[in-house]
């Protein structure tokens, strides 16, 4: 529907909250109300009386939005959010006088545990605990709820797939946009900026969420050449200098050097929907050696996803592809140098970059029907770093790539001198 939006009680201010052309980008009230029913019914099934959200990012999967609030789910009635502020922004985007839960002001803290009149599970696994352990103390509260949430967030709704097909859309624009910026003697920093102007453009709002501490993550990872092999703290194949020591990780000043790998790894965030994919970029011609390593890491991609479509435990998919790996000859470099390698294929993806399951030993169940995963090989060296992901959806009749897949050519070449 194209219209111009506002909240009530902001008319008279003037304020729109839309998306691009009037959009409501709001989530649908449909889909509020199956999530907390969802939540409802495994609360119900985990003998928990109830949950307290207060997370970001959970806020926004259970009432639309990341206010500075929090969502009390019980496992029988209906859902409150109680809002610090913005309430008008909260009611706005809760779906108003449709919102499947109330919404109202937050009490005094003191009045707090009354006003719930039970002890909820909090999310002990995502809250710093100098926070978290005084609603602990003051709802009387020990039982965990964070395994609960993070499981029902695997298995996505189609509303949720279409946000992520919508922005596999965008991505690849940005692929595009890397490859008409390209050359030798540009910088990793003017390709990431020029796949960013794209993203940006598209409404992505500035932050990848991420789960595990330290919650940080640079979307647009482009490194050149020889920093490629630059290793860093992020728990991922390619690390990148980054552009300072503050931001140790990503691009950074490295240039495009004639017939050297660069290795583009593009996330865009649609409307909160994470979608991750990578592909090879080469200023004239790469080696038959680099040729021969990508070919390997295709071959990887193929078998874990093979394996995952037939419905194999993660961990066994980890397992097939680290032996392929092996037998390739790339044990040494598999998703970094040795010691500082990732031990892990793929990654489930969503509201959150890092979500669970993950193609990885200890990981014994499968990616779910309708579970989203970025299946990501690459292989690295001193001399630069090769390789390739898409982001993966697992459907009934097996595995569908939801980000570009064989439409964007796994390299690709800057002609021009």
């Amino acid at each position: 529907m194209n219209h111009r939006l506002y909240p009530s009680g902001m008319q008279e201010m003037g304020v729109e909250i839309c998306g691009p052309e009037g959009e409501d980008w709001r989530i649908p009230v449909s889909e509020l109300e199956a999530r907390q029913e969802g939540l409802r019914n495994r609360l119900r099934d985990a003998g928990l009386s109830g949950a307290l959200i207060q997370t970001p990012v959970d806020l926004y999967y259970y009432a639309g939005g990341r206010q500075n609030a929090a969502l009390f789910v019980p496992a029988e009635g209906q859902a409150t959010l109680f809002v610090r502020r913005s309430l008008i922004r909260a009611s706005f985007e809760s779906g108003e006088d449709d919102s499947p839960h109330r919404v109202i002001k937050f009490p005094s803290l003191s009045q707090f545990g009354e006003t719930l009149g039970q002890s909820p599970a909090l999310q002990f696994g995502e809250i710093p605990h100098s926070f978290i352990s005084r609603f602990a103390k003051l709802l009387g509260s020990s039982q965990d709820c964070t395994s609960l949430i993070h499981n029902q967030r695997e298995i996505k709704s189609a509303w949720e797939i279409s946000m992520m097909d919508d922005a596999a859309q965008i991505q690849s624009q940005m692929f595009e946009a890397v490859l008409l910026t390209g050359r030798p003697g540009v910088s990793e920093l003017e390709l990431v900026a020029a796949a960013e102007e794209v993203s940006r453009k598209s409404g992505f709002g500035g932050n990848v969420q991420m789960r595990r501490f330290p919650l940080q993550c640079d979307r647009g990872v482009i490194v050149a050449g020889r920093a490629g092999g630059i290793p860093s703290f992020f728990d991922s194949a390619i690390g990148g200098s980054g552009p300072h020591p503050m931001s140790s990780m990503g691009s950074g000043f490295s240039k495009v050097v004639k017939d050297e790998p660069v290795l583009v790894d593009l996330v865009h965030v649609h409307r909160g929907y994470v979608v991750d994919a990578t592909r090879m970029f080469v200023a004239g011609e790469l080696s038959e050696q680099w040729h021969d390593r990508l070919d390997d890491m295709i071959d990887i991609s193929d078998c874990v996803v093979q394996s995952l479509g037939r419905g194999e435990d993660c961990s066994q998919a980890w397992r097939k592809g680290l032996q392929l790996a092996e037998e390739l000859g790339h044990a040494q470099h598999l998703m970094g140098i040795a010691p500082d390698q990732s031990r892990f294929l793929g990654h489930s993806v969503g509201l959150q970059l890092d979500e669970t399951p993950v193609v990885a030993a200890g990981f014994d169940l499968p990616l779910p029907v309708d579970g989203v995963m970025a299946i990501e090989p690459k292989v690295v060296h001193q001399a630069g770093s090769i390789g390739i992901e898409d982001t993966w959806l697992r459907t009934e009749e097996g595995m569908r790539s939801i980000s570009a897949g064989s439409a964007i050519p796994s390299i690709m070449r800057w002609n021009n001198e």
